[in-house]
């Protein structure tokens, strides 16, 4: 029997059961509440992402539970001693999806769009500066009933998201290589104890593209210090076996300045690669001035 952990969110049940489905183990259910799941009301858009993660580790530490299932988004670059990712499952669509118009150039002058996203305010303002962002929380069946209640002209959330809970016909997805993804969106992430078989059954479940994928996409924000404080988009797609492209962009979250980059390359140096050029085009200054513009003060 394999213990595993996730949080209580619909979306994150889903994904567990995904999970679950696919492994030739028995497998109990554990959800977890944590701090990003008790957080109620209007909340600044530099909250700690850690915050998704942080129960579920501690759980996974205490011998609580076996493994823990996490959308790779939500998990900081450095994880915590003891713990490894144990697999990768195929990757779900990576694209962010535009709900209420069937594009950005849709969208009125001045149209209102809804996200808690820092780095998708950046893109949105990076694409349309004459937008008005809005700050939107929740989860996804409310943050699409605000939508529908005329709060908000346009929101953008995952497509992943909305394939898993059924609703993928009310986003229409955007361009990756124009809106560009957060590094993991669309991948699961498995998590277990170093050296701890228990969970071993789990590794049949790795995607080699998707895996090498995430790989470099987090090697990026690692070499680049990224912070949930700090808008970073990055897209790595594998070509053949030992080649992949990646697409990224970090810039302020007004949209006033940023920086995109494109590369081909060795998948086992590629990540490398693009944050040299990336911070020899000025990205560490760019990231610490947005750091400091998103940080409550």
């Amino acid at each position: 029997m394999i213990r595993l952990g996730t949080r209580r969110s619909a979306l994150a049940l889903a994904q567990a059961q995904w999970v679950a489905e696919r492994l030739e183990d028995d497998v109990e259910l554990v959800p977890i509440r944590t701090a990003g799941d008790e957080r109620r009301g209007p909340a600044p858009v530099t909250s700690d992402k850690a915050r998704f993660v942080k129960e579920l580790e501690e759980a996974l530490l205490a011998g609580q539970i076996d493994l823990a299932v996490h959308s790779a988004k939500d998990v900081p670059a450095e994880l915590p001693t003891g713990l490894i990712i144990l697999a990768v499952p195929e990757r779900a669509d990576a694209r962010d999806a535009l709900c209420g118009a069937p594009d950005l150039d849709a969208l009125a002058e001045g149209a209102i769009v809804g996200t808690a996203s820092l780095r998708r305010r950046a893109e949105l303002l990076a694409l349309r500066p004459d937008l008005e962002v809005r700050d939107l929380r929740g989860n996804v069946d409310t943050r699409l009933r605000r939508l529908a209640e005329g709060n908000f002209d346009a929101i953008v959330l995952a497509q992943a998201g909305l394939d898993r809970l059924g609703r993928g016909d009310e986003g229409s997805p955007l361009d990756p290589a124009g809106f560009v993804p957060a590094p993991g969106q669309g991948c699961l992430l498995l998590e277990a104890r170093d050296a701890d078989e228990t969970a071993f059954a789990a590794t049949q479940l790795t995607d080699h593209a998707a895996t090498t994928a995430l790989y470099i996409e987090r090697t990026i924000v690692r070499r680049l210090g990224a912070t949930c404080h700090t808008p970073i988009g990055v897209h790595a797609r594998q070509e053949d076996e030992h080649s992949a492209s990646v697409t990224a962009f970090v810039g302020m979250p007004d949209g006033s300045h940023w920086i995109r980059d494109e590369l081909s390359g060795e998948d086992r140096v590629l990540g490398l690669h693009v944050a040299e050029r990336l911070l020899a085009a000025g990205a560490a200054e760019l990231l610490a001035a947005a750091e400091l513009a998103a940080t409550p003060r």
